[in-house]
């Protein structure tokens, strides 16, 4: 938890004194008496081996060596605070219902709920894969807890992810090269067709969209038979898939944005959980 030697009640006092309180306060606040403080900065310096606190026009202050370690310290109470916290407080149970198009799924979930499921055995999350339309209404009717949403469907949220959308293909296929240009997406209320449709036109391609699929795995089916382009969020690609790009003769489409939405209804303690979980998911590097 802390490192040898440095016990937090040392660094408890030593912040209070550091921060500006006498000793006389700071003796008052962590319920000892003078002498037993004074004695504790002591014992800090001596594990440490170097003065941390001078006397000063207004008392005791921090040398040079003692602001570096008040910054840490800080930090290294914080932490303790929160793993005592953590594993002191009553165990989350309940159910989560949360929605998320297949393709969040497949890319992000897998290692969130891992890792919620280890933190909070007691949770049951119950994972709904709908497009981004369904979920708004599904959310709206009380039926979700929380759902993972495209932007642009009209329901605010928490943002979790911004970043590209990518044209995919058949590996060594040319239909990039066709006119019009085979598409599989979904259908025409997606906002990542609307953008896909936008971009092509701004750039004077003519396309026919010949496949409609609700799903990613849909139209990346399409794509691996080598029937239609389509188009992702980064990712990793199934085998017999690759990425197209401006090099390829295709536009860029522009930034899409992930929204973590919440039901009408306040989040249980659990759904907090699980939504903090998601974020912090969404924030790791990729």
């Amino acid at each position: 938890m802390l490192p040898a030697g440095l016990d937090p009640e040392l660094l408890r006092s030593f912040v209070l004194i550091a921060e500006g309180e006498s000793v006389t306060r700071t003796a008052e606040r962590v319920g000892r008496t003078q002498s037993a403080v004074s004695m504790q900065m002591r014992r800090l310096e001596e594990v440490l081996g170097e003065p941390l606190l001078r006397r000063g026009a207004r008392g005791l202050e921090p040398t040079y060596k003692g602001v570096w370690l008040l910054e840490r310290a800080r930090t290294l109470l914080a932490l303790n605070e929160e793993i005592i916290a953590t594993f002191r407080a009553a165990p989350l149970t309940g159910q989560v219902r949360l929605g998320t198009p297949d393709d969040y799924a497949l890319q992000w979930l897998p290692g969130i709920l891992a890792r919620f499921g280890k933190t909070h055995p007691g949770m049951e999350v119950d994972v709904l894969c709908m497009s981004s339309e369904e979920l708004v209404q599904r959310l709206s009717h009380g039926h979700l807890d929380m759902a993972l949403l495209t932007e642009g469907h009209g329901r605010s949220g928490d943002e979790v992810w911004r970043g590209p959308l990518r044209w995919v293909g058949p590996q060594g296929g040319l239909l990039h090269k066709r006119d019009p240009l085979p598409l599989a997406t979904a259908h025409p209320g997606c906002t990542w067709r609307r953008a896909a449709l936008e971009a092509l036109g701004r750039n004077g391609r003519r396309v026919r969209v010949t496949y409609n699929s609700t799903t990613q795995s849909g139209c990346f089916a399409v794509a691996m038979a080598g029937l239609a382009i389509t188009i992702s969020t980064p990712t990793r690609l199934p085998p017999g898939l690759v990425w197209l790009d401006e090099e390829d003769g295709l536009p860029p489409m522009g930034d899409m944005g992930i929204l973590l939405a919440t039901g009408e209804m306040p989040l249980s303690p659990g759904g907090e959980a699980l939504a903090e979980a998601i974020r912090q998911g969404f924030a790791e590097p990729r």
